[in-house]
């Protein structure tokens, strides 16, 4: 039953565990029992109780659920908008649009960017949420994440409001009460969605004064959010300043920590990252895309997990970040060797460690290594199935099935997504989301319904056109030469 916890027998899989060392051994003709939201036996031939759901995965790869350890869901309208743009051109013509959006436009948005998440095999996302103009806005993003199935890290970010766009005037209350007194509510009340959606926090106002910062980050420490999450991008849009010296000079510098990005880290910057065990959310295709730098993915010096950041870019999809990063760490090595006259013996990285950074790095990225990234007896059923024998897997995934998925899978290979013991995707196909009494409220979607792929889809093209004609009532051009001013931004650093 969709939206159900019940008892599911997946039948002769080919199953990726992890050892103890992260190698990852394939199984085959392998069953996996889940009962409630925990997986409760693995081996073959499993009996099982009556009534139990049987999956057949035969000619399947039964995989742990992918981990996106860096994303904006909220953002759906705004896919295609921002293709050609560099950072400063998205930042202005599009993060800082959050405004056109209403509580109900930021709802489909995210429900469309969860469900997106969720048929392309993602089970857990670290949802960096830089929209919260109103309290109404949050509600409804959290609402549209619970009714989504997703497993979610709602990282609630102050953000520097606008009173106006043209001339653009920033809001000087950046650190409004009611945002603290929302964020203090949500993270007392914690979790939603059955346990699936946990409150973390976002930050990236590090031109405020350390005394305010370091308070700030206390108290929120203080109601039990566990997890925190900042961008860092060295560079002339972000800054030059950095940001692991921040943190540490702050003391800030502590366990449930991710860094987003980090291009342009120095080597210092990664001492100070890795000597504090604090992952970097690599997020290749728009680091690439806008002009970043090259990711951090295979440089050694960090613990690195991938974040897809930006499906208003490209597909949400973890397999293609992990092919993007280990393709740019070997272009950036062996280019050094062939402008030496040389040629390279070996390449760089492995498809087995990009497979780790999508699942288990990502695990221990978000604090959960013990419940997700893995497929073991104990942990929760947060499972991507992909089929072994379509056009794109076949051979592939019979030689080497983490070679299959980190070089050949794409979102049509994932046939089926299973989170916290809940079927989310069958066959392919996204299963309706259902809306329970007792769920979380949404004043965009009230009283218990389901609701189909269809249904959200016409929402959200409703949505898209609405928030489309605000933004083209406003002078984006003029919007962000007043942006830039205001961020002191070296108009000669353009190139």
């Amino acid at each position: 039953m969709t939206g159900s916890k019940t008892i599911i027998l997946l039948k002769n899989g080919t199953v990726l565990q992890h050892q103890s060392d992260d190698t990852v051994v394939s199984l085959p003709n392998t069953d996996i029992l889940i009962q409630d939201n925990k997986i409760s036996a693995i081996g073959s031939s499993l009996s099982f109780p009556s009534g139990a759901e049987i999956i057949d995965c035969t000619n399947k790869l039964v995989s742990p659920g992918m981990i996106d350890t860096h994303n904006h869901l909220w953002m759906t309208q705004l896919k295609a908008r921002h293709a050609e743009h560099t950072l400063l051109e998205y930042v202005y013509s599009g993060g800082l649009q959050n405004f056109n959006f209403s509580p109900e436009d930021i709802y489909w948005g995210q429900l469309g960017g969860a469900l997106e998440s969720i048929d392309a095999g993602t089970t857990t996302v670290v949802d960096h949420a830089h929209m919260t103009c109103s309290p109404d806005n949050v509600d409804e993003a959290i609402a549209a994440t619970a009714h989504s199935g997703i497993r979610s890290f709602y990282c609630y970010v102050p953000i520097v409001r606008y009173k106006s766009w043209n001339p653009l005037v920033p809001d000087p209350d950046i650190l409004p009460n009611w945002a603290f007194e929302q964020l203090e509510g949500l993270a007392k009340a914690q979790p939603f969605g059955n346990g699936r959606v946990s409150i973390g926090f976002g930050f990236d106002l590090w031109f405020l004064p350390k005394e305010l910062v370091v308070s700030k980050w206390e108290q929120v420490r203080s109601w039990g959010v566990k997890l925190f999450t900042t961008h860092y991008c060295k560079n002339h849009i972000f800054g030059l300043r950095s940001v692991p010296e921040m943190l540490r000079d702050y003391g800030l510098l502590k366990s449930g920590v991710i860094v987003s990005h980090a291009t342009g880290a120095s080597e210092e910057d990664g001492k100070i990252l890795s000597e504090a065990g604090v992952y970097v959310a690599a997020a290749p295709e728009v680091e690439g895309q806008m002009g970043c730098g090259l990711p951090l993915s295979f440089r050694g010096d960090v613990p690195v997990a991938l974040g897809a950041d930006g499906h208003f870019v490209g597909p949400a999809d973890i397999m293609s970040q992990m092919r993007l990063a280990l393709t740019l760490a070997r272009h950036s090595r062996n280019q050094k060797i062939l402008d030496d006259n040389r040629f390279p013996a070996a390449n760089i990285g492995t498809s087995a460690q990009a497979f780790n950074m999508g699942t288990i790095a990502g695990a221990r990225a978000v604090g959960m290594e013990s419940q997700i990234g893995s497929i073991a007896v104990g942990k929760l059923a947060d499972i991507t199935i992909f089929d072994a024998v379509s056009p794109t897997m076949v051979c592939a995934a019979q030689y080497d099935p983490v070679t299959a998925i980190v070089r050949h899978a794409t979102i049509r290979d994932v046939a089926t997504v299973i989170v916290d013991g809940v079927v989310r995707k069958r066959n392919g196909i996204l299963l309706p989301i259902s809306i329970k009494e007792g769920d979380m409220v949404s004043k965009t979607v009230s009283g218990a319904q389901q609701l189909s792929w269809g249904e959200i889809a016409q929402a959200l093209m409703e949505s898209r056109e609405r928030v489309a004609n605000k933004i083209a009532q406003l002078d984006i051009a003029a919007g962000g030469e007043a942006f830039k001013r205001l961020a002191q931004i070296d108009s000669s650093k353009l190139a």
